[in-house]
Protein backbone atom coordinates (compact mmCIF):
# COMPACT_ATOMS: atom_id res chain seq x y z
CA UNK A 1 0.00 0.00 0.00
CA UNK A 2 1.25 3.56 -0.83
CA UNK A 3 2.03 6.03 2.25
CA UNK A 4 1.29 9.63 1.99
CA UNK A 5 3.28 11.93 4.83
CA UNK A 6 0.94 14.96 5.91
CA UNK A 7 2.29 17.54 7.36
CA UNK A 8 0.10 19.96 9.24
CA UNK A 9 -0.25 21.28 12.50
CA UNK A 10 -3.74 21.36 12.03
CA UNK A 11 -5.16 18.32 13.27
CA UNK A 12 -8.97 18.23 11.42
CA UNK A 13 -6.94 19.00 8.17
CA UNK A 14 -4.56 16.08 8.98
CA UNK A 15 -7.63 13.64 10.31
CA UNK A 16 -9.50 14.05 6.77
CA UNK A 17 -7.13 13.96 4.71
CA UNK A 18 -6.74 10.89 6.31
CA UNK A 19 -9.77 9.60 6.26
CA UNK A 20 -9.99 11.02 2.41
CA UNK A 21 -6.90 8.59 1.67
CA UNK A 22 -7.78 5.13 3.59
CA UNK A 23 -11.37 5.26 1.00
CA UNK A 24 -8.58 4.82 -1.77
CA UNK A 25 -6.40 2.35 -0.05
CA UNK A 26 -3.83 4.75 0.87
CA UNK A 27 -1.64 4.76 4.07
CA UNK A 28 -0.94 7.86 6.06
CA UNK A 29 1.47 9.00 8.32
CA UNK A 30 0.98 12.23 10.20
CA UNK A 31 3.34 14.89 11.74
CA UNK A 32 2.67 17.97 13.14
CA UNK A 33 5.81 20.38 12.75
CA UNK A 34 8.56 20.41 10.44
CA UNK A 35 10.63 18.62 12.82
CA UNK A 36 8.82 16.22 13.15
CA UNK A 37 7.95 15.46 9.64
CA UNK A 38 11.55 15.39 8.80
CA UNK A 39 12.54 12.70 11.47
CA UNK A 40 9.41 10.39 9.98
CA UNK A 41 10.86 10.77 6.53
CA UNK A 42 14.21 9.88 8.04
CA UNK A 43 12.90 6.46 8.94
CA UNK A 44 9.78 5.51 7.55
CA UNK A 45 9.38 4.73 3.80
CA UNK A 46 7.15 7.13 2.13
CA UNK A 47 5.56 7.49 -1.42
CA UNK A 48 4.43 11.61 -1.39
CA UNK A 49 4.35 14.31 1.03
CA UNK A 50 1.62 17.09 1.87
CA UNK A 51 2.89 19.84 3.58
CA UNK A 52 1.38 23.22 4.52
CA UNK A 53 2.95 26.24 4.54
CA UNK A 54 2.65 27.70 8.03
CA UNK A 55 3.05 26.47 10.88
CA UNK A 56 3.48 28.58 13.58
CA UNK A 57 0.35 30.76 15.09
CA UNK A 58 0.18 34.10 13.34
CA UNK A 59 2.03 33.56 10.61
CA UNK A 60 1.10 34.18 7.51
CA UNK A 61 4.41 34.65 4.96
CA UNK A 62 4.56 30.82 3.62
CA UNK A 63 8.43 30.80 4.89
CA UNK A 64 8.36 27.67 7.31
CA UNK A 65 6.83 25.96 4.59
CA UNK A 66 9.38 27.15 2.18
CA UNK A 67 12.23 26.26 4.30
CA UNK A 68 10.25 22.75 4.76
CA UNK A 69 10.36 22.02 1.51
CA UNK A 70 13.74 23.10 0.47
CA UNK A 71 15.04 20.59 3.31
CA UNK A 72 12.75 17.83 1.88
CA UNK A 73 14.54 18.69 -1.63
CA UNK A 74 17.77 18.09 0.02
CA UNK A 75 17.55 15.20 1.86
CA UNK A 76 15.11 13.49 -0.49
CA UNK A 77 15.66 15.06 -4.55
CA UNK A 78 12.84 12.61 -5.93
CA UNK A 79 10.35 12.43 -3.19
CA UNK A 80 6.81 14.19 -4.70
CA UNK A 81 5.93 17.26 -2.54
CA UNK A 82 2.15 18.80 -2.65
CA UNK A 83 2.03 22.00 -0.81
CA UNK A 84 -1.32 22.85 0.86
CA UNK A 85 -1.66 26.56 0.89
CA UNK A 86 -4.02 29.22 1.50
CA UNK A 87 -5.00 32.06 -0.96
CA UNK A 88 -2.58 34.82 1.12
CA UNK A 89 0.90 32.80 -0.19
CA UNK A 90 -0.49 31.47 -3.29
CA UNK A 91 2.49 33.16 -5.15
CA UNK A 92 4.93 31.36 -3.24
CA UNK A 93 3.50 27.95 -3.78
CA UNK A 94 3.53 28.51 -7.20
CA UNK A 95 7.29 30.02 -7.62
CA UNK A 96 8.12 26.65 -5.40
CA UNK A 97 6.42 24.81 -8.04
CA UNK A 98 8.90 26.06 -10.56
CA UNK A 99 11.69 24.67 -8.02
CA UNK A 100 10.49 21.17 -8.06
CA UNK A 101 7.45 20.79 -6.15
CA UNK A 102 4.77 18.42 -7.78
CA UNK A 103 1.46 20.75 -7.11
CA UNK A 104 -0.04 23.09 -5.06
CA UNK A 105 -3.26 22.75 -3.11
CA UNK A 106 -5.74 25.27 -2.42
CA UNK A 107 -7.60 25.21 1.29
CA UNK A 108 -10.40 24.05 1.14
CA UNK A 109 -9.14 21.57 -1.51
CA UNK A 110 -11.64 19.45 -4.23
CA UNK A 111 -11.06 15.95 -2.65
CA UNK A 112 -11.57 14.23 -6.44
CA UNK A 113 -8.84 16.43 -7.40
CA UNK A 114 -6.19 15.58 -4.58
CA UNK A 115 -7.09 12.08 -5.20
CA UNK A 116 -6.36 12.10 -8.78
CA UNK A 117 -3.35 14.24 -8.05
CA UNK A 118 -2.07 11.90 -5.35
CA UNK A 119 -2.37 8.28 -7.45
CA UNK A 120 -0.89 10.22 -10.50
CA UNK A 121 2.31 10.84 -8.54
CA UNK A 122 2.76 7.91 -6.68
CA UNK A 123 2.47 5.87 -9.74
CA UNK A 124 5.18 8.05 -11.95
CA UNK A 125 7.10 7.97 -8.28
CA UNK A 126 7.28 4.29 -8.41
CA UNK A 127 7.64 4.27 -12.30
CA UNK A 128 10.54 6.54 -11.21
CA UNK A 129 12.16 4.15 -8.74
CA UNK A 130 12.21 1.06 -10.39
CA UNK A 131 13.76 2.60 -13.39
CA UNK A 132 16.39 3.83 -11.48
CA UNK A 133 16.93 0.65 -10.04
CA UNK A 134 16.86 -0.75 -13.46
CA UNK A 135 19.87 1.61 -14.28
CA UNK A 136 21.68 1.20 -11.29
CA UNK A 137 21.45 -2.55 -11.56
CA UNK A 138 22.52 -2.45 -15.27
CA UNK A 139 25.21 0.02 -13.85
CA UNK A 140 26.73 -2.74 -11.65
CA UNK A 141 26.41 -5.68 -13.35
CA UNK A 142 28.62 -3.69 -16.11
CA UNK A 143 31.23 -2.75 -13.59
CA UNK A 144 31.27 -6.37 -12.40
CA UNK A 145 31.29 -7.39 -15.93
CA UNK A 146 34.50 -4.89 -16.96
CA UNK A 147 36.23 -5.61 -13.58
CA UNK A 148 35.92 -9.49 -13.21
CA UNK A 149 36.83 -10.55 -17.05
CA UNK A 150 39.11 -9.17 -19.77
CA UNK A 151 36.46 -8.13 -22.62
CA UNK A 152 39.63 -7.30 -25.07
CA UNK A 153 38.55 -3.64 -25.22
CA UNK A 154 34.97 -4.00 -26.06
CA UNK A 155 33.21 -0.86 -26.70
CA UNK A 156 29.51 -1.77 -25.85
CA UNK A 157 26.34 0.11 -24.06
CA UNK A 158 23.19 -1.92 -25.41
CA UNK A 159 21.96 -4.18 -23.12
CA UNK A 160 21.25 -7.12 -26.08
CA UNK A 161 25.37 -7.11 -26.49
CA UNK A 162 25.77 -7.05 -22.38
CA UNK A 163 23.76 -10.11 -22.23
CA UNK A 164 25.61 -11.75 -25.05
CA UNK A 165 28.81 -10.82 -23.07
CA UNK A 166 27.68 -12.09 -20.03
CA UNK A 167 27.08 -15.35 -21.53
CA UNK A 168 30.50 -15.52 -23.09
CA UNK A 169 31.99 -14.95 -20.33
CA UNK A 170 30.08 -17.29 -17.82
CA UNK A 171 30.82 -19.95 -20.85
CA UNK A 172 34.17 -19.15 -21.13
CA UNK A 173 35.53 -21.45 -18.39
CA UNK A 174 33.84 -24.87 -19.92
CA UNK A 175 35.57 -27.19 -22.08
CA UNK A 176 33.51 -27.41 -24.57
CA UNK A 177 32.66 -26.38 -27.98
CA UNK A 178 30.90 -23.15 -28.37
CA UNK A 179 28.64 -21.93 -31.88
CA UNK A 180 28.45 -17.75 -32.25
CA UNK A 181 25.54 -17.06 -34.95
CA UNK A 182 24.56 -13.89 -36.23
CA UNK A 183 24.84 -11.52 -39.57
CA UNK A 184 28.41 -11.08 -41.13
CA UNK A 185 29.82 -7.81 -39.69
CA UNK A 186 28.68 -8.31 -36.07
CA UNK A 187 31.90 -9.01 -34.27
CA UNK A 188 31.71 -12.49 -33.30
CA UNK A 189 35.25 -12.65 -33.95
CA UNK A 190 35.60 -10.40 -30.99
CA UNK A 191 33.75 -12.59 -28.89
CA UNK A 192 35.70 -15.75 -29.80
CA UNK A 193 38.60 -13.72 -28.70
CA UNK A 194 36.91 -13.00 -25.31
CA UNK A 195 35.70 -16.60 -24.60
CA UNK A 196 39.85 -17.54 -25.61
CA UNK A 197 40.97 -13.93 -22.80
CA UNK A 198 38.77 -15.55 -19.85
CA UNK A 199 39.27 -19.38 -20.54
CA UNK A 200 41.36 -22.21 -18.72
CA UNK A 201 43.56 -22.01 -21.57
CA UNK A 202 44.19 -18.11 -22.14
CA UNK A 203 47.64 -18.68 -22.18
CA UNK A 204 47.73 -20.91 -25.63
CA UNK A 205 47.73 -20.10 -29.39
CA UNK A 206 44.25 -17.99 -30.35
CA UNK A 207 44.55 -19.31 -34.11
CA UNK A 208 41.77 -18.12 -37.18
CA UNK A 209 40.71 -20.01 -39.79
CA UNK A 210 38.26 -18.28 -41.70
CA UNK A 211 36.21 -21.44 -43.84
CA UNK A 212 34.94 -19.02 -46.06
CA UNK A 213 38.23 -17.08 -47.38
CA UNK A 214 39.53 -20.94 -48.74
CA UNK A 215 38.87 -22.94 -51.90
CA UNK A 216 37.25 -26.39 -50.94
CA UNK A 217 40.43 -28.43 -51.76
CA UNK A 218 42.29 -26.15 -49.34
CA UNK A 219 40.30 -26.11 -46.46
CA UNK A 220 41.39 -29.48 -45.02
CA UNK A 221 44.79 -29.23 -45.70
CA UNK A 222 44.66 -25.43 -43.13
CA UNK A 223 42.39 -27.47 -40.62
CA UNK A 224 44.65 -30.90 -40.30
CA UNK A 225 48.28 -30.14 -42.41
CA UNK A 226 49.40 -32.19 -45.31
CA UNK A 227 52.71 -34.12 -46.00
CA UNK A 228 55.05 -33.61 -48.86
CA UNK A 229 53.05 -34.21 -52.45
CA UNK A 230 49.91 -34.82 -50.72
CA UNK A 231 48.69 -32.38 -53.37
CA UNK A 232 49.75 -30.38 -56.03
CA UNK A 233 52.32 -27.96 -55.03
CA UNK A 234 52.44 -29.49 -51.38
CA UNK A 235 56.14 -29.45 -51.25
CA UNK A 236 57.24 -29.69 -48.46
CA UNK A 237 54.95 -30.70 -44.97
CA UNK A 238 52.91 -28.46 -43.42
CA UNK A 239 51.11 -28.44 -39.83
CA UNK A 240 47.86 -27.39 -40.08
CA UNK A 241 45.53 -25.01 -37.93
CA UNK A 242 44.84 -27.87 -35.02
CA UNK A 243 48.56 -28.25 -34.27
CA UNK A 244 49.01 -24.92 -34.19
CA UNK A 245 46.16 -24.64 -31.68
CA UNK A 246 47.05 -27.05 -29.67
CA UNK A 247 46.74 -26.01 -26.45
CA UNK A 248 44.67 -22.93 -26.94
CA UNK A 249 41.61 -22.09 -28.96
CA UNK A 250 41.04 -22.56 -32.79
CA UNK A 251 38.16 -20.34 -34.27
CA UNK A 252 36.46 -21.85 -37.28
CA UNK A 253 34.18 -18.31 -38.93
CA UNK A 254 32.29 -19.42 -41.45
CA UNK A 255 32.12 -23.05 -40.67
CA UNK A 256 29.07 -23.34 -42.86
CA UNK A 257 31.39 -23.28 -45.84
CA UNK A 258 33.16 -26.32 -44.91
CA UNK A 259 32.89 -29.42 -47.12
CA UNK A 260 31.19 -32.40 -46.38
CA UNK A 261 34.94 -34.46 -45.82
CA UNK A 262 36.18 -31.77 -43.83
CA UNK A 263 32.98 -31.95 -41.74
CA UNK A 264 33.26 -35.81 -41.30
CA UNK A 265 37.34 -35.24 -39.89
CA UNK A 266 36.15 -32.22 -38.02
CA UNK A 267 33.46 -34.39 -36.08
CA UNK A 268 36.18 -37.22 -35.33
CA UNK A 269 38.78 -34.43 -33.96
CA UNK A 270 36.24 -33.40 -31.66
CA UNK A 271 34.82 -36.57 -30.42
CA UNK A 272 38.87 -38.03 -29.95
CA UNK A 273 41.36 -35.50 -30.50
CA UNK A 274 43.02 -37.43 -33.23
CA UNK A 275 43.42 -36.73 -36.90
CA UNK A 276 45.72 -37.47 -39.56
CA UNK A 277 47.83 -34.87 -42.06
CA UNK A 278 46.29 -35.17 -46.08
CA UNK A 279 49.08 -37.78 -47.40
CA UNK A 280 49.63 -39.28 -43.76
CA UNK A 281 48.50 -42.77 -42.14
CA UNK A 282 49.85 -40.97 -38.23
CA UNK A 283 47.45 -40.18 -36.33
CA UNK A 284 48.14 -36.88 -33.69
CA UNK A 285 46.76 -35.79 -30.55
CA UNK A 286 46.00 -32.31 -29.48
CA UNK A 287 43.79 -30.87 -27.14
CA UNK A 288 42.07 -27.71 -28.94
CA UNK A 289 38.90 -25.62 -27.60
CA UNK A 290 37.42 -25.14 -30.58
CA UNK A 291 34.73 -22.40 -31.02
CA UNK A 292 33.18 -21.93 -34.28
CA UNK A 293 30.69 -18.88 -36.07
CA UNK A 294 28.67 -18.64 -38.70
CA UNK A 295 25.93 -16.46 -40.59
CA UNK A 296 24.00 -19.22 -42.43
CA UNK A 297 21.07 -21.41 -41.57
CA UNK A 298 22.99 -24.47 -40.16
CA UNK A 299 19.11 -26.05 -39.66
CA UNK A 300 18.42 -25.52 -43.29
CA UNK A 301 21.73 -26.67 -44.48
CA UNK A 302 21.26 -30.02 -42.38
CA UNK A 303 17.65 -30.43 -44.59
CA UNK A 304 19.36 -29.81 -47.90
CA UNK A 305 22.14 -32.46 -46.73
CA UNK A 306 25.12 -29.89 -46.94
CA UNK A 307 25.97 -29.89 -43.45
CA UNK A 308 25.89 -32.61 -41.15
CA UNK A 309 23.58 -32.94 -38.19
CA UNK A 310 26.06 -34.60 -35.84
CA UNK A 311 28.69 -32.37 -36.49
CA UNK A 312 26.06 -29.47 -35.64
CA UNK A 313 24.96 -31.08 -32.66
CA UNK A 314 29.19 -31.27 -31.45
CA UNK A 315 29.34 -27.67 -32.40
CA UNK A 316 26.20 -26.50 -30.53
CA UNK A 317 26.67 -27.36 -27.30
CA UNK A 318 26.43 -23.93 -26.55
CA UNK A 319 25.32 -21.09 -29.49
CA UNK A 320 25.72 -17.59 -28.63
CA UNK A 321 23.48 -15.61 -31.01
CA UNK A 322 24.84 -11.99 -31.94
CA UNK A 323 22.25 -9.54 -33.16
CA UNK A 324 22.99 -7.39 -35.95
CA UNK A 325 23.58 -3.75 -35.08
CA UNK A 326 20.59 -2.24 -36.04
CA UNK A 327 18.78 -4.73 -33.38
CA UNK A 328 21.20 -2.74 -30.53
CA UNK A 329 21.15 0.57 -31.82
CA UNK A 330 22.62 1.83 -28.57
CA UNK A 331 25.85 0.63 -29.53
CA UNK A 332 25.87 2.23 -32.69
CA UNK A 333 27.00 5.75 -31.05
CA UNK A 334 29.70 4.60 -28.72
CA UNK A 335 31.16 2.31 -31.36
CA UNK A 336 30.97 5.08 -33.85
CA UNK A 337 32.88 7.55 -31.41
CA UNK A 338 35.61 4.44 -31.32
CA UNK A 339 36.18 4.73 -34.80
CA UNK A 340 36.97 7.83 -35.26
CA UNK A 341 40.28 9.36 -35.42
CA UNK A 342 41.50 11.17 -32.35
CA UNK A 343 40.43 14.66 -32.32
CA UNK A 344 37.45 14.23 -34.15
CA UNK A 345 33.84 14.50 -33.08
CA UNK A 346 30.75 14.21 -34.29
CA UNK A 347 28.16 16.68 -35.12
CA UNK A 348 24.09 16.06 -33.59
CA UNK A 349 23.23 15.78 -36.93
CA UNK A 350 25.82 13.04 -37.89
CA UNK A 351 24.73 11.03 -34.94
CA UNK A 352 21.13 11.22 -36.31
CA UNK A 353 22.15 10.02 -39.42
CA UNK A 354 24.07 6.94 -37.58
CA UNK A 355 21.02 6.47 -35.89
CA UNK A 356 18.57 6.88 -39.12
CA UNK A 357 21.06 4.31 -41.22
CA UNK A 358 19.73 0.42 -41.34
CA UNK A 359 23.83 -0.70 -40.93
CA UNK A 360 22.99 -3.82 -43.29
CA UNK A 361 26.93 -4.31 -43.17
CA UNK A 362 26.78 -4.10 -38.86
CA UNK A 363 29.87 -3.14 -37.17
CA UNK A 364 32.03 -3.58 -40.39
CA UNK A 365 30.19 -1.33 -41.83
CA UNK A 366 30.37 1.33 -39.04
CA UNK A 367 33.48 0.87 -39.39
CA UNK A 368 34.57 1.76 -42.30
CA UNK A 369 32.18 4.66 -42.60
CA UNK A 370 33.56 6.67 -39.80
CA UNK A 371 37.42 5.61 -41.36
CA UNK A 372 36.21 7.49 -44.66
CA UNK A 373 34.56 10.36 -42.57
CA UNK A 374 37.39 11.07 -40.86
CA UNK A 375 39.54 11.43 -44.06
CA UNK A 376 37.18 13.55 -45.85
CA UNK A 377 36.11 15.87 -43.07
CA UNK A 378 37.05 19.27 -43.84
CA UNK A 379 37.16 19.90 -39.71
CA UNK A 380 37.25 18.27 -36.37
CA UNK A 381 33.48 17.89 -36.72
CA UNK A 382 32.00 14.67 -38.49
CA UNK A 383 28.69 16.60 -40.22
CA UNK A 384 26.03 14.32 -41.80
CA UNK A 385 27.44 14.95 -45.11
CA UNK A 386 30.35 13.59 -44.27
CA UNK A 387 28.94 9.86 -43.67
CA UNK A 388 27.92 9.42 -47.30
CA UNK A 389 24.63 7.78 -45.71
CA UNK A 390 21.20 8.01 -47.38
CA UNK A 391 19.06 10.23 -45.43
CA UNK A 392 16.02 8.84 -44.50
CA UNK A 393 13.24 7.87 -41.92
CA UNK A 394 13.89 4.71 -40.54
CA UNK A 395 10.71 2.08 -39.15
CA UNK A 396 13.29 1.53 -36.33
CA UNK A 397 14.17 4.68 -34.76
CA UNK A 398 11.42 6.98 -36.28
CA UNK A 399 14.15 9.66 -36.89
CA UNK A 400 13.88 11.38 -39.59
CA UNK A 401 17.16 13.48 -40.84
CA UNK A 402 16.74 16.24 -43.27
CA UNK A 403 20.24 17.03 -45.42
CA UNK A 404 21.26 20.20 -44.68
CA UNK A 405 23.73 22.37 -46.99
CA UNK A 406 26.60 20.62 -46.19
CA UNK A 407 25.21 17.25 -47.17
CA UNK A 408 23.72 18.31 -50.30
CA UNK A 409 26.93 19.65 -51.36
CA UNK A 410 29.00 16.70 -50.62
CA UNK A 411 26.49 14.14 -52.11
CA UNK A 412 26.42 16.79 -55.55
CA UNK A 413 30.28 16.24 -55.20
CA UNK A 414 30.29 12.45 -55.21
CA UNK A 415 27.44 12.32 -57.86
CA UNK A 416 30.02 14.91 -60.05
CA UNK A 417 26.93 16.64 -60.32
CA UNK A 418 24.59 14.31 -61.04
CA UNK A 419 21.01 15.26 -59.35
CA UNK A 420 19.31 11.81 -60.02
CA UNK A 421 22.33 10.23 -58.21
CA UNK A 422 22.88 12.65 -55.38
CA UNK A 423 19.24 12.43 -55.01
CA UNK A 424 19.32 9.03 -54.88
CA UNK A 425 22.31 8.81 -51.99
CA UNK A 426 20.57 11.41 -50.11
CA UNK A 427 16.76 9.46 -50.05
CA UNK A 428 15.20 12.02 -51.95
CA UNK A 429 13.57 12.23 -55.21
CA UNK A 430 14.89 14.38 -57.65
CA UNK A 431 11.86 17.14 -57.72
CA UNK A 432 12.31 16.98 -53.62
CA UNK A 433 16.22 17.72 -53.95
CA UNK A 434 16.13 20.50 -56.47
CA UNK A 435 13.71 22.13 -53.83
CA UNK A 436 15.82 21.79 -51.31
CA UNK A 437 19.06 23.10 -53.74
CA UNK A 438 17.05 26.05 -54.55
CA UNK A 439 15.66 26.89 -50.83
CA UNK A 440 19.15 26.75 -50.29
CA UNK A 441 20.85 29.00 -52.52
CA UNK A 442 22.60 25.67 -54.33
CA UNK A 443 23.91 26.09 -58.13
CA UNK A 444 22.46 23.40 -60.35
Amino acid sequence: MPTVLIIDDNAAVAIALDVLFSLHDIGALRATSPEEGLAILARASVDLVIQDMNFSADTTSGEEGTALFREIRKRHPDLPVILLTAWTHLDAAVDLVKSGAADYLSKPWNDNRLIATVTNLIELGQANRSLQQRVRQERRARRDLEQGFDLRGMVWQDPATERILHLACQVARADVPVLISGPNGTGKERIADIIQANSLVADGPFVVLNCGALPAELIEAELFGAEAGAYTGASRAREGKFEAADGGTLFLDEIGNLPLAGQMKLLRVLETGRFERLGSNRERQVKVRVISATNADLGAMIRAGTFREDLFYRLNVIELRLPALAARPADILPLAAAFLARGKSLHHCAQAALLAHAWPGNVRELKNVMARASLLAAGDIIKAGDLGLPLTLTASTGIEVEPDRDAIVGAMSRANGVVAQAAADLGLSRQALYRRMERLGIAR
